[in-house]
């Protein structure tokens, strides 16, 4: 969808329609959870923190989430794609991946019906990426934003790949992609000059993923609805967070994006909550409590704790739950 939680506010009062805005927290800590293209010409963006914005915006009008309303306009969304496909693996309450391969219509055809069908339904416009695999369909779904489609066929991947910038795989961030502008690298083809071995020995095991990538290769599977083991929200950033200070104003956004998705998708009591930062030199580290609810105050001293055991500059932050599995307690013996 396009810039969902903007385009619902606009929608719903139209008098914000050509004016800069922004969905998320006021003043101080808050973030934005998205805003709409008028105020990205200001340079604002997502998980951007509140005070920054307006600094870069002036005129910006900071709109509160209504998680409900965007919960309720997703579901109706949600309803459009499995009339056409059961295999729909949502990422998020604005974003999904569809599996059309089994169905009888042109997939570049079928995603235009789709949007037009969103748009009667919702009156919320919506891009699509049509490829053979789900790194490729992520890629397609932004060049024709907002409003609009791509569609790369199986033939054209081998030279759609050659002069796309590595910037645009997932995973590279402002230093990763310092470090191969430093190799003379800034495309995937020139990317694909590096041997499998080579790449593992610049960047560790995530130099077996950028050996695919940059190829456009990726076999994960459309996973549809299913109950969920875990559900989790995590973003890999531009550049690399240096304080902890920058971390909790990043996490807090990823919180507040996943108590509202969580209250689509939970299904079961929750076990435990989570939070995963891999740091620059790609290391991980997972901090994980029992019996705790999710809210930002229990995820913030997740993060300090994470931190705190390294002390590196972080590159990715993932905040998520994991939630009981009723089978255990069917089959778990007493203790005696």
């Amino acid at each position: 969808m396009d810039c969902f939680y903007a385009a619902i506010e606009m929608r719903d009062r139209p008098e914000l329609r050509g004016k800069p805005i922004g969905v998320g927290g006021a003043r101080g800590r808050g973030v934005l959870t998205t805003c709409n293209y008028e105020a990205r010409e200001f340079g604002v963006r997502s998980a951007m923190p509140t005070f920054m914005a307006l600094q870069r915006c002036p005129n910006l009008i900071v709109i509160p989430p209504r998680f409900e309303i965007y919960r309720r306009e997703a579901a109706t969304v949600r309803a459009i794609f499995h009339r056409f496909t059961p295999l729909v693996e949502p990422l998020s309450l604005d974003e999904a991946y569809l599996d059309v391969t089994a169905h009888p219509g042109a997939p570049g055809a079928l995603a235009q019906v789709i949007r037009e069908m969103i748009v009667r339904k919702t009156q919320l416009t919506c891009s699509a990426g049509i490829a053979p695999n789900k790194l490729l369909a992520k890629i397609a779904s932004d060049i024709k934003k907002p409003n609009g489609q791509f569609e790369i066929e199986p033939a054209d991947v081998d030279e759609f790949m050659i002069e796309l910038p590595v910037r645009k795989l997932w995973g590279i961030g402002e230093k990763t992609e310092k470090k191969l502008q430093d190799l003379g690298v800034s495309t995937c083809g020139q990317l694909q000059k590096f041997s499998r071995a080579e790449l593992v020995d610049l960047f560790g095991k995530f130099g077996l993923e950028l050996y695919d990538q940059c190829r456009g290769r990726d076999d994960r599977a459309v996973e549809p609805d299913r109950p969920r083991k875990s559900f989790s929200t995590e973003e890999t950033f531009s550049s690399d967070l240096t304080t902890l200070r920058e971390c909790q104003l990043k996490a807090e956004e990823l919180v507040n994006e996943l108590l509202g998705d969580l209250a689509e998708v939970r299904e079961r009591s929750i076990r435990s909550i989570f939070v995963k930062l891999k740091f620059s030199d790609f290391t991980r580290t997972t901090v994980e409590r029992a019996g705790h609810e999710p809210s930002w105050p229990e995820y913030d001293a997740l993060l300090a704790e994470g931190f705190a055991r390294y002390g590196k500059h972080v590159r990715l932050i993932g905040v998520g739950v994991r939630f009981t599995d009723p089978s255990e307690n069917e089959t778990q013996l007493p203790l005696l």
